[in-house]
């Protein structure tokens, strides 16, 4: 694996993380404010709300999800020291606490999720979801392959 000096592994964990965020705010208000309905096949573009998490989960436990989400995102930042010395492993992480962090602002400022992306086949999702989803899979592989 690539190593970094501390220093700059502490920059790139807070530029993906900023980055990540930014670009999840930025499509959500995009999309909030042209509210597309655009289908290709089994591709749905839309404005499409979720009051819950992942695939349905928690339906209007605004409230029990946005404080699920606090603690996740504080423990993620405390426990950055224990974050393997790695770009990669810091780079799952960032993705993961940028997802965490843009949907729990939605939660903070809109009462619920904008998602906009759904195929037919999934659940609606977001850059947030995406994000989240790449670094807990990236991590997973990561743990994965040291155990092996």
């Amino acid at each position: 694996m690539v190593e970094f000096k501390p220093n700059k592994l502490l920059l790139l964990f807070v530029m993906v993380t900023t980055i990540t965020i930014i670009i999840d705010q930025i499509t959500k208000a995009v999309i909030s404010g042209i509210r597309p309905n655009f289908t290709i096949s089994f591709l749905n573009l839309g404005y499409f709300t979720n009051t819950g998490a992942g695939f349905g989960l928690l339906q209007d436990k605004i409230v029990l999800l946005t404080i699920i989400s606090i603690l996740v995102a504080v423990m993620t930042i405390i426990g950055y020291r224990e974050i393997p010395k790695l770009i990669w492993p810091q780079l799952f992480t960032a993705l993961f606490l940028g997802g965490v962090i843009g949907n729990l602002l939605d939660r903070l400022f809109r009462g619920l999720v904008i998602d906009f992306i759904n195929f037919s086949f999934w659940p609606a999702f977001n850059v947030a979801d995406m994000a989240i989803t790449v670094g807990i899979i990236g991590i997973i592989i990561i743990v994965w392959r040291k155990k092996s």
